[in-house]
């Protein structure tokens, strides 16, 4: 287990670069068994969950080639079919392999995935996809999952989720673009990373029309290799953005791709009174920012809350919060996906934040808070980026407990907070 030391250091600068969409690279590792050719993809961010994958697909049989942030991936010695619980229970996203290592195999094996303690996530839409397009899970009771393929094999299928969930889209395209015939997903998920994806998915020889929106054509075969380029993480650049504005410090923002994807952002930010400028390549935030939260019509509290994709997304939540302890104002978050995320909020009132936790879904934050150094644990990924957040405003010497979390979503993130003038350190226990 490791910590991270932070001294609190006010004012920062600099420019910083994002890594690869880690949310996008984890299920096109998984895609990679679709086909027993070579495929290369670049900007690969180093995290701890792209290490997992890699590892998940060395131990079924495959070969891994990195060089730099290029990792070329070839699956045709898989023969393996069975994920072992350990690997599974490591990350949320072992549980992508279970439909294209079906198609590659006849079946899999695989135990509950693990990941980040937020609340419930369900996998019933996982199950409800992979049936309908032939592989069904052999018993509901049973553990290990095991999924098999029918005798019809791998087919097209009409769906309609309950949900909009992003692993289920992105499980369900892999396995659909394997499918002989073609497949509709209505009330699917559109974030960024869903759509780079597809994009993967079609350089492979799919038909992949609808992204970017909630209806999604997919009309499969066989698929082929492919050399792609994950795109900029949306979400480690809106943590950067917070960064700035809650240290009212000027920050560049490098490694953007598609500055579209920051429209909402930039929307939620303006409620906090934070302004920053998209380029096509780069976003600049000013220093000096006097925070002020805009009250709603009526003098009412604004509210931010997070949803499906083109709304503010939830992994965003954490590190907004952190800035909007440093605006004057109140404003109310309602995160309204998972019941567990605000819980990290207790360690901000501990620092000394003004913030009154209303449910496990609504917090009223009301600022500027001087903040003060303490010692933290790191429940989950965008929670512990939140208390470097804090750590970095607070007056005094900080550790973050259990930063391996932080390590699973945030590339070489001890060097590029030292590059912006932020006192931190590593600590191994």
């Amino acid at each position: 287990m490791r910590s991270l030391i932070i001294n609190g250091t006010g004012r920062i600068s600099g420019t910083v670069e994002i890594g690869g969409n880690k949310n996008a690279v984890l299920p096109m590792i998984a895609a990679t068994l679709l086909t027993k050719d070579d495929v290369t993809l670049h900007n690969v961010p180093a995290i701890t969950d792209v290490d997992m994958m890699l590892k998940i697909l060395t131990t079924l049989g495959a070969k891994i080639r990195r060089k730099g942030s290029s990792v070329t991936i070839n699956t045709a010695g898989v023969t393996k079919n069975e994920i072992p619980r350990h690997l599974c229970s490591a990350l949320r996203t072992s549980f992508l392999f279970a439909g294209p290592l079906a198609a590659r195999c006849g079946s899999s094996v695989l135990y509950p995935p693990g990941g980040d303690v937020i609340g419930r996530r369900r996998l019933d839409s996982h199950f409800y996809g992979l049936k309908k397009l032939g592989i069904p899970l052999r018993d509901e009771e049973e553990i290990p999952f095991v999924f098999e393929t029918g005798p019809r094999g791998l087919h097209g299928a009409d769906l309609f989720l309950d949900e909009a969930s992003v692993t289920a889209t992105e499980h369900i395209l892999m396995v659909a673009a394997a499918a002989k015939g073609n497949t509709v997903i209505r009330n699917a998920a559109a974030e960024p990373h869903v759509r780079q994806l597809g994009e993967m998915l079609n350089a492979m020889g799919a038909e992949i029309t609808g992204l970017d929106s909630n209806t999604i054509q997919i009309k499969g075969g066989e698929l082929h290799g492919a050399e792609v380029t994950v795109e900029g993480d949306h979400i480690e650049a809106a943590s950067f953005i917070a960064l700035a504005a809650c240290t009212r410090s000027p920050i560049t923002i490098t490694g953007i791709m598609r500055p579209h994807d920051y429209w909402m952002t930039r929307r939620m930010f303006e409620k906090l009174g934070v302004h920053f400028k998209i380029h096509p390549n780069l976003i600049e935030v000013a220093g000096g920012q006097r925070m002020k939260i805009k009250p709603d019509f009526g003098k009412a509290i604004p509210q931010i809350s997070d949803g499906p994709w083109p709304q503010f997304p939830s992994d965003m939540m954490s590190c907004m919060i952190v800035c909007a302890t440093q605006a004057k104002g109140s404003v109310l978050f309602f995160e309204k996906m998972f019941e567990s995320r605000i819980y990290f909020v207790d360690r901000l009132i501990a620092m000394g934040a003004n913030a009154v936790v209303c449910d496990p879904h609504r917090v009223v934050i009301s600022g500027p808070a001087k903040l003060h150094a303490v010692e933290m644990s790191s429940p989950d990924i965008r929670a512990g980026m939140a208390m470097v957040l804090a750590a970095v405003c607070a007056k005094g010497r900080s550790v973050v407990q259990n930063a391996d979390n932080i390590f699973r979503g945030y590339a070489n993130i001890c060097e590029k907070l030292t590059g912006l003038g932020v006192e931190v350190t590593l600590e191994e226990h």
